[in-house]
């Protein structure tokens, strides 16, 4: 159970109305359209593949220091998974980084305020290795076929630039 309510400083967030346990299923992420193109609510869900995703999935605040992540079940819908134990009343969040290759639209500046923000939105391609690693578990699956897919061709690249 989640509802949308204001937050303080981030307009419209979901919140619990309910205490999740680490590994508990928050909410299916539900595709209402597919995007000609990347927008500020889109999804990634391959290297020119967005979608819209639900009401209340368009309201989840990104946070440097998420306390969900992303699963995907056998339908390809991402679920979103708690991380760790959340409360009832405590803002869910998820780094967009999880489940977006790149980030484009947000501002240059961060608001999550988690003590371990990056400073600014970034997306998966942005992430450090170690971060990567970190969110292995909790990320969608694309992204590591996207990392695949765009070290593929930058290997390409760099053997196409040193044979001219």
């Amino acid at each position: 159970m989640i509802k949308i309510k204001e937050t303080l400083s981030k307009g419209k967030g979901v919140f619990a109305a309910k205490a999740f346990k680490k590994g508990d299923i928050v909410l299916v992420k539900r595709i209402a359209k597919e995007c000609e193109s990347n927008n500020p609510h889109a999804t990634q869900y391959g290297i020119d593949r967005f979608v819209l995703h639900d009401e209340v999935s368009t309201n989840l605040n990104h946070s440097c220091d998420s306390n969900c992540g992303i699963r995907v079940n056998e339908a390809g819908q991402h679920l979103l998974v708690a991380m760790k134990d959340i409360a009832i009343g405590e803002e869910i969040t998820l780094d967009y980084a999880m489940e977006n290759y790149r980030i484009e639209f947000f501002p240059p500046q961060c608001m999550c305020g988690s003590p371990n923000c990056r400073g600014k939105i970034t997306g998966w391609k942005d992430l450090t290795k170690e971060k990567k690693e970190e969110y292995r578990s909790w990320a969608a699956p694309v992204l590591f076929e996207l990392d695949a897919i765009y070290e593929a061709k930058k290997k390409q690249e760099e053997r196409v630039a040193a044979n001219h």
